[in-house]
């Protein structure tokens, strides 16, 4: 694939809102299919992301996070739930997002979404408790 600069903006963008290590143990894997995945979706999804325009990052994520939620993607969800420290998404919009998603997309995505929500929010407190 061309290194673009859009393709560098869109790398540099998933590292900055996802982190050094969880892109770097997702490029870890050996398989050329899955490199091949990892190489569109940088390019695509993260190219969103990396374009100029009245979206900021932290717009884009609370979008994210709330379609993620709808959709009821609760991997994806989390991974982008546990980015609130590099988005700048404070824990009162995220709650308030999901009263969002419960009034318009129904209890069921509402309440798994709190639930991952939960879940990625006592992983936070345990790697904050023990220094990591």
């Amino acid at each position: 694939m061309e290194e673009t600069e859009h393709l560098k903006a869109a790398r540099a963008m998933r590292r900055a809102m996802l982190g050094d290590a969880y892109v770097d143990a997702q490029r870890a894997d050996p398989n050329p299919v899955l490199q091949e995945f990892q190489d569109f979706l940088t390019q695509t999804a993260w190219g969103v992301w990396a374009r100029e325009g009245a979206l900021s990052p932290r717009d884009r994520s609370l979008l994210v996070l709330a379609m993620t939620a709808a959709l009821g993607r609760m991997d994806e969800f989390r991974l982008h739930a546990g980015a609130q420290d590099r988005t700048g998404v404070s824990d009162d919009e995220l709650d308030e997002l999901l009263f969002q998603v419960l009034a318009y997309c129904g209890a069921p995505a509402g309440l798994a979404a709190k639930r991952a929500l939960l879940e990625v929010r006592a992983q936070r407190a345990d790697q904050a408790g023990s220094g990591s």
